[in-house]
């Protein structure tokens, strides 16, 4: 099955953000059990050049790839999904209309994405133009859900054919909310809704866990897609433990 089709199905599907814009990182990750990788090219220095890089590594490595784009904006959704992305995480998708648009931007039809046919998503020219149309209705898209007003038009949002997934921001809630923890009741209630609206209309949801120890919770609550640490957290929690051993 295709990442889309476990998306759509419910499964279980664990991945990590890729903080470091690097080739190998993204090589070596792949060689793990992890579902997907997320470049978090919102976040960190991502530009063009790196995202190809990672993107070539991901596909050689066999591991799906998804990139988190700085804003949803045409060039941004254009250029990952043809250096070869699995599929876009977009940012503040705040209503069903922003939702809609970020549809069109990932699919190919008219006002949508630029067609080439020598991207390394269609094979450099070696995909005819059938074939790669018909790949890239693979294309995974999600949306971030991460403000008040994302909250407010939540079931609308949720109910916009396209939208493959909602994925909850959770910090991005907890500071717009001026909550002081990600448990404040405002937050949890507003995950919840999300849960909620997803459920309504079978649309996948999924979010980031600081305590893996949540994920049991929010699986029942129907959150089934977790993107769960990064490369510079193992890195730190590595050294720790290395440390901790060390001096045992």
């Amino acid at each position: 099955m295709t990442l889309k089709q476990r998306l759509t199905a419910g499964e279980l599907i664990v991945g990590t953000f890729v903080k470091t814009p690097s080739p190998i990182v993204v090589e070596v990750l792949a060689l793990s059990a992890l579902d997907c990788l997320c470049l978090d090219a919102e976040h960190a220095p991502f530009d063009r050049i790196a995202i190809d890089g990672c993107a070539m590594a991901a596909r050689a490595g066999g591991k799906d790839l998804l990139v988190r784009v700085p804003v949803a904006t045409p060039e941004h959704i254009l250029n990952a999904l043809d250096c070869g992305a699995t599929g876009i995480v977009a940012p503040h998708v705040r209503s069903a209309h922003e939702a809609r648009d970020l549809v069109r931007m990932a699919h190919y039809g008219a006002g949508g994405r630029g067609y080439a046919g020598s991207s390394r998503a269609a094979g450099y020219t070696t995909s005819s133009m059938a074939d790669h149309l018909e790949r890239s209705a693979r294309t995974i898209v999600i949306a971030q859900i991460e403000d008040p007003e994302s909250i407010e038009d939540i079931e609308a949002i949720a109910a916009v054919d396209g939208i493959d997934a909602l994925f909850v921001g959770r910090v991005d809630l907890t500071v717009a909310y001026g909550a002081a923890s990600q448990d404040d009741p405002r937050v949890v209630a507003a995950v919840e809704r999300v849960c909620a609206a997803g459920r309504a209309q079978g649309r996948p949801v999924g979010m980031f866990l600081a305590r893996t120890g949540d994920i049991p919770l929010w699986r029942e609550k129907g959150a089934s897609l977790f993107l769960l640490g990064s490369d510079h957290g193992f890195m730190l929690a590595g050294a720790a433990a290395l440390m901790a051993a060390a001096k045992a």
